[in-house]
């Protein structure tokens, strides 16, 4: 039986990180708390109390930009009822106001080249201004690049998504978010404006090292870009929905649509990239999905690694300091290390489907040999026998790509006249039984696919 809490040991290097993270970021507070499997396996924090006398685990910290992955879920709801097209433009629901000729798709992903904060005051730490007033100061002239052109960090473009969903619901951005979100997750920390114990956000100066209170405001129109106040035992329930998703929020296919890269910064070093509203790094087993926030006075970041099934959650009430991210990072790198995920029990496959049965075995692309071969109800090709390179499960009436370079692309059983199985072909990829089999058309692809 898996343990649901860490060893001694490991709690105390994972402590080890926080404290150095604290200390180093001079952060007032700081929470954390990794999540393995739905359950939590560690929760710590280092420095003051946030609030004396309640669980820190429990106390509210502003989590910034990791709100507009709750905007992201809301729009890709849209979506998948059918109300709404990724490649629709916001003009469709909000009608000829600035960036409105912008698609949804590069909204969700910073790819709409607009500028990256709205005109007129800062809107992280004023009163925020309603849609007509945010949309009048912003026209559309002051776009940084055109559309697609590249990756482009756009806080103004989730005003613009949080009205599209809130429209398109016929409520407030945040009646859409408590209703279809919070409450079916069942994440009562979590709120719009502080409520109950909540942390006081802090500007550390640079010299002296004293506090000075930062704001904590309604940011309005803006709001569906960073304005959410939550806890780690909150953001640990999130989290578990973006590994397994929730059949009344979002199914996780639908998150999975939303973790392949759309845009990616070229200068960022951390091998960084954006999805459908959520951030993607290279860690943990391959790739980190979530978001980082942060606000005047506060930090956060909330990853979850699919594979692995791990995830991590961190609050701090500072303007500056450390990176979340990367706390989060090393403390999931550290759990890895000290405590390795358990594989999978490995169980029979009950019946193979019929539109499988004649893709089993071994299959060349050109003189490459792949295995194919049934993992539970999908059909896994593994280069060589060993590497995984692409995952098929029978969706419909088609077999269709799930993973890897043929993700979405499907899977043909070609017979020859007399009936028999002549090849494989996906997307003009050719396998046949034997190497450069004379018979079979020539193979389509490239060879590092």
């Amino acid at each position: 039986m898996i343990p649901h809490s860490v060893a001694g040991s490991t709690g105390r290097r994972l402590q080890a990180h926080l404290a150095r993270a604290q200390s180093l970021g001079r952060l007032p507070s700081l929470v954390a708390r990794l999540v393995r499997d739905g359950e939590t396996v560690w929760s710590s924090s280092r420095g003051a109390d946030p609030v004396p006398g309640h669980d820190p685990a429990d106390v509210q910290f502003r989590i910034g930009s990791i709100t507009k992955t709750l905007t992201a879920v809301l729009v890709l709801q849209l979506v998948r009822d059918g109300r709404l097209d990724l490649d629709d433009p916001a003009s469709t629901v909000l009608g000829e106001v600035g960036y409105a000729d912008r698609t949804v798709r590069t909204l969700l992903a910073h790819s709409s080249g607009m500028q990256s904060e709205p005109a007129g005051s800062w809107w992280e730490r004023s009163a925020g201004l309603d849609f007509a007033e945010l949309t009048a100061l912003n026209d559309g002239a002051g776009a940084a690049f055109a559309p697609w052109q590249q990756f482009h960090y756009s806080n103004l473009g989730y005003g613009l998504l949080g009205e599209v969903a809130a429209r398109l619901h016929g409520q407030s951005w945040v009646q859409c978010v408590q209703e279809r979100i919070l409450d079916p997750l069942g994440m009562t920390r979590t709120s719009y404006l502080p409520d109950g114990a909540a942390a006081q956000g802090w500007s550390v100066h640079p010299y002296a090292g004293t506090l000075v209170a930062e704001p904590a405001t309604d940011t309005g129109a803006m709001a569906p870009a960073g304005q959410l106040w939550s806890t780690v035992s909150d953001l640990g329930r999130y989290a578990q929905f973006l590994l397994d998703g929730h059949p009344d929020v979002l199914q996780l296919d639908w998150l999975l649509l939303a973790s392949h890269p759309q845009a990616g910064d070229r200068d960022d070093r951390l091998g960084y990239a954006h999805g459908l509203g959520f951030q993607l790094f290279s860690g943990g087993a391959g790739m980190l999905v979530g978001h980082s926030g942060s606000m005047p006075g506060f930090l956060a970041a909330c990853l979850v690694d699919r594979d692995r099934r791990t995830a991590a959650a961190v609050l701090a009430n500072a303007t500056t300091g450390a990176s979340p991210t990367d706390l989060a990072i090393t403390l999931l790198e550290e759990l890895e290390r000290c405590e390795p995920t358990i594989a999978p029990v490995w169980e029979p496959t009950a019946e193979v489907p019929a539109e499988l049965v004649d893709a089993l075995g071994v299959w060349h692309w050109g003189n490459t040999p792949f295995v194919f071969a049934m993992e539970g109800t999908h059909l896994v090709a593994r280069r060589g026998g060993v590497e995984e390179k692409y995952r098929f499960a029978v969706v419909g009436d088609r077999v269709r790509g799930i993973s890897g370079y043929h993700a979405g692309e499907t899977l043909h059983v070609v017979r020859r006249a007399d009936g028999a199985v002549s090849h494989l072909e996906i997307a003009t990829f050719i396998y046949t039984r034997t190497p450069y089999d004379p018979d079979a058309p020539i193979p389509g692809g490239h060879p590092g696919r």
